[in-house]
């Protein structure tokens, strides 16, 4: 991979511009598009270690995007592959902030609201399928290192069970809900925390790459408020205004991602690609992406 980094600055194709700690970060401006006018579009594919784009049956495609877009390891395209798994992502995104923003309503409705009663009755149900939503936007989340990627599908993994023991073992005997024996009960956060973690990785990951303020705030927000919790150095006040704020930006959050492009959410898709390749295709794409550097600048 030492390699590989090489090549994204010495190739004549536009690499992503930031490498951060993390991931490399898709750029919008790195990655140039060129139009082109074929009533084909292109399916790109590898091939004996070469990234290549072939022509596919426009009537097979329907709509689907027709701009090659041109990566650090080769030109890609959007498939209708590529749009199902966006759009499954992003709905994850809106399953959980609807469901956590209904659950969290509990603790700030007044006790006269007609509904507060049903959404305390159902708080599990509201948990159960906001950790659902969650789990299948980390399952679908575009990130170049492979690790990072699998960090946080652990530690939401690591929530979860943690959640379901919590429940099982110490709030069902007490004759309450999750959420309520949490509230009544701080140190139970160590075992549900791990899955708000992995969310704290998501929106952390957003910010860093798209510039999004609300995804900034939230990535302090919401380790604030359980740790605020779980320290018991922040009263019920102060812990109900973040909560609000956090339930708020996480609806603007989600309900914003289907403002952006497509591509956005798939980054560079030429550096899958070629992660996906075996260690020798790695080897060879890379040298024979440095050759053609070479030769263009003799």
């Amino acid at each position: 991979m030492v390699m590989a980094s090489r090549v994204l600055s010495t190739t004549l194709v536009a690499p992503p511009t930031t490498l951060t700690k993390s991931r490399v970060k898709p750029s919008t401006s790195s990655q140039k598009p060129s139009s082109y006018s074929s009533s084909s579009l292109f399916k790109v594919g590898v091939r004996n270690g070469k990234i290549t784009c072939k022509a596919v049956s426009e009537s097979s495609q329907g709509s689907i995007d027709r701009t090659v877009y041109q990566g650090a390891f080769g030109p890609w395209t959007v498939d209708p592959e590529d749009v199902r798994e966006v759009v499954l992502y992003r709905s994850g995104l809106v399953t959980a902030a609807s469901s956590f923003v209904i659950a969290a309503s509990a603790a700030i409705l007044p006790d006269n609201f007609a509904l507060k009663e049903i959404i305390e009755q159902n708080l599990n149900l509201f948990y159960l399928i906001g950790a659902g939503g969650l789990g299948l936007s980390l399952y679908l989340i575009h990130i170049y290192v492979t690790e990072l990627k699998r960090t946080l599908q652990a530690l939401w993994a690591l929530g979860v069970v943690g959640s379901l023991a919590t429940y099982i073992a110490l709030a069902q005997p007490a004759g309450e809900n999750l959420v309520q024996y949490v509230v009544d009960n701080p140190t139970a956060v160590w075992f549900v925390g791990p899955l708000f973690a992995s969310l704290t990785g998501l929106v952390f990951k957003e910010g860093l790459c798209y510039g999004k303020l609300e995804a900034g705030i939230l990535t302090f927000i919401i380790p604030t408020v359980l740790l605020g919790h779980l320290t018991g150095l922040m009263d019920d006040g102060v812990k109900l205004t973040l909560l609000a704020s956090w339930m708020a930006l996480f609806v603007i959050f989600a309900g914003r991602k289907f403002t952006q492009p497509i591509k956005d959410d798939i980054g560079d898709k030429s550096v899958f690609m070629f992660n996906s390749l075996p260690e020798d295709e790695k080897k060879a794409l890379a040298e024979k992406l440095e050759l053609q550097k070479l030769q263009s600048d003799t």
